[in-house]
């Protein structure tokens, strides 16, 4: 499966005033793709658009709440009329209420559920057929390390992402079945740097964290332009995260432990916030959170595995340089243990 070169696509980023979306708006404009932003802060993707057409790049935007279906159509729509085509289409918007189950309304669950898991089912359903014209393409969903491993504390948001990876399993195997070329992708970052905490509705009488070490969403958005280009099945971000993956395929009953014991603590911070403070559960959040990086930026490290991941001879040099230093250690010990 051969996709085009950036700088030949045209780019649809769905939740992208702010986060990882916005940064990733930035280096697919930086790197020549025309870019049709949306989210459902206008100022954010006003501010996101002058940014781009500043150094030169080319975007639009258009305003969509992602569980309403009309309005997700409505970027595919705008972005075919106003570029010609679509070739890759990111979907990142999310929410999430940080909250023990049993005070999460009914409400509130849905709500989660409609913009994580059914948004970007129609987000897929709307993309597809534009792909599909276009002969070839990228379906990338930005799912989380909690599709594969839930936390507590966020019941509806790993719920959602839970059904987001059977989703994109089942849609890539029909995908695969009719021998369409368009690669259908799954981010999964660890915890990432984003304003998202100060967004999310929260019922722990405090302002909430991710569980750290943190990393910038600088990393994911280049996970998200590799995946553009080289057709990736499932893209995890984050050293720890591959390491709570590589453990959760273990023993999850460890992962269980260890989180019973920092999984709820680690989430809490020491600032006040109440449940009626500025959230965007259900309406936009106010603008002073239209930027990409959160407030954890002392607590961010870099990560290794993801540059491997995206340059495959070094990361299968360095597998082979393992391996061989394994069977020489084993070949030393059986020495020893034949004197």
């Amino acid at each position: 499966m051969q996709l085009k070169p950036i700088n030949q696509q045209v780019v649809a980023i769905v939740g992208a005033s702010s986060g990882i979306g916005r940064e990733t708006a930035l280096k697919f404009a930086k790197r020549g793709a025309k870019v049709m932003v949306a989210a459902r802060s206008e100022s954010g993707l006003q501010s996101l658009v002058e940014e781009i057409q500043r150094f030169g790049g080319e975007a639009t935007y258009v305003i969509a709440d992602v569980s309403e279906f009309e309005q997700v159509k409505a970027i595919a729509d705008k972005t075919v009329a106003q570029y010609g085509r679509l070739d890759t289409w990111v979907h990142l918007a999310a929410t999430g209420v940080l909250s023990p189950f049993e005070k999460i309304t009914p409400e509130e669950f849905q709500r989660v559920v409609d913009v994580n898991l059914m948004g970007q089912v129609y987000g897929a359903m709307v993309a597809l057929p534009h792909l599909k014209k276009e002969g070839r393409g990228a379906l990338i969903h930005i799912s989380s390390m909690q599709g594969r491993r839930s936390l507590p504390l966020q019941s509806p948001y790993c719920a959602a992402k839970h059904g987001l990876e059977g989703f994109l399993e089942t849609l890539r195997v029909e995908l695969q079945h009719e021998k369409l070329p368009i690669s259908v992708t799954s981010i999964l970052p660890a915890t990432i740097n984003t304003p998202y905490y100060n967004k999310v509705r929260t019922k722990l009488g405090v302002k909430p964290t991710g569980i750290p070490p943190y990393y910038q969403p600088s990393v994911v958005a280049d996970a998200i332009l590799y995946t553009a280009e080289h057709p990736t099945r499932d893209f995890i971000v984050g050293d720890v995260g591959r390491i709570l993956d590589v453990l959760q395929r273990i023993s999850p009953q460890l992962v269980d432990s260890i989180l019973a014991v920092i999984g709820i603590p680690g989430q809490h911070t020491n600032e006040p916030k109440s449940e009626e403070g500025p959230n965007n559960l259900f309406t936009p959040t106010i603008s002073e959170y239209d930027r990409v990086e959160g407030d954890y930026s002392h607590l961010a490290i870099p990560t290794l595995s993801d540059w491997l991941e995206m340059n495959p001879p070094l990361k299968w040099g360095a597998v082979a340089v393992a391996g061989l230093a394994i069977a020489a250690l084993l070949g030393v010990w059986r020495l020893g243990s034949d004197v």
